[in-house]
């Protein structure tokens, strides 16, 4: 299976699912965004030496390590899940093994996405469908708080992105969409990326 083995390289563990115990409404299961997808996204977005990254759900780190292995950029991964978040952590481990060569760093927060305090040199925010659009809701806020402190371009990178994400962005936020990341061959037209962004006001 191509995933597992594109795993094996990075030295990662992060094919497979986890559903929520006790039926949790407003975090949906864990699932990576496929290694097919990233290479399509990273061959059309194009990282800034300077830019960071966070991956709301990160669940065990696929997004993360695997940005952090291709750009050499920070990044941080946000997952609310203990089970989750201490395979992330074991796969760190593994995983900075290959890429001591790498000085930008990698790390992972345990935690709720809407308590987590967005650092001002944070632009990229990752999201693949991690909770309901009400937590959406309260990140997106919070990023704009730190906008508004911190004046500076971001983006949102939203994959499998859906309409209820897409309605509050484009009908209560300033952020535009800039880009639309079509996965080739894919089953679903769902499967594509959308960036959102916003620019800072010269």
């Amino acid at each position: 299976m191509a995933e597992r083995k594109l795993d094996r390289l990075l030295g990662i563990r992060t094919v497979g699912l986890r559903e929520w115990k006790n039926g949790e409404i407003h975090y949906n299961r864990y699932e990576a965004t496929p290694y097919k997808a990233l290479d399509i996204f990273s061959e059309n977005y194009k990282f800034k030496k300077t830019d960071k990254v966070v991956d709301f759900g990160c669940g065990r780190g696929r997004v993360a390590f695997y940005l952090h292995n291709r750009f050499h950029i920070p990044v941080t991964g946000i997952e609310a899940n203990d089970k989750t978040f201490e395979e992330a952590l074991e796969n760190k481990e593994k995983y900075m093994m290959r890429a001591k060569h790498i000085n930008a760093p990698i790390k992972f927060k345990f935690g709720l996405a809407q308590h987590y305090k967005i650092d001002k040199t944070e632009n990229c925010f990752y999201f693949f469908n991690p909770f309901s659009v009400h937590i959406f809701r309260k990140v997106v806020k919070n990023i704009l708080h730190s906008v508004e402190k911190h004046r500076r371009t971001v983006d949102l990178i939203l994959y499998y992105p859906i309409r209820e994400y897409k309605d509050f962005l484009e009908a209560d936020t300033p952020f535009s969409v800039i880009d639309k990341i079509r996965v080739p061959d894919a089953s679903n037209k769902k499967e594509k990326f959308l960036i959102y962004r916003l620019k800072e006001e010269s």
